[in-house]
């Protein structure tokens, strides 16, 4: 019996992942609350969301940028305090 390799994988629906800004917490962004499609879109954000706060002078951007898993869970990619 053959079986094509889409017939043995397991069915689950495509995950779209998201893009959230976070805290130096960890916890959602009190203002900048929102989902992105992208870590480019969602870093784009932030940088000039702090900017327009600080300048662009002010040290280590205290935002972090975390994605979505297929689990519902979120995974961080940057943490908040690093240099962009």
């Amino acid at each position: 019996m053959d079986l094509v390799l889409s017939e043995m994988a397991p069915v689950h629906a495509q995950h779209v992942r998201h893009y959230r800004l976070v805290d130096q917490q960890g916890a959602p962004h009190p203002v900048l609350d929102d989902l992105y499609e992208s870590l480019d879109a969602a870093w784009t954000e932030a940088m000039g969301w702090w900017q327009d706060q600080f300048g662009a002078s002010q040290g280590p951007v205290e935002i972090g940028v975390e994605v979505s898993t297929a689990s519902g869970d979120w995974r961080t990619l940057r943490f908040p305090g690093g240099t962009g």
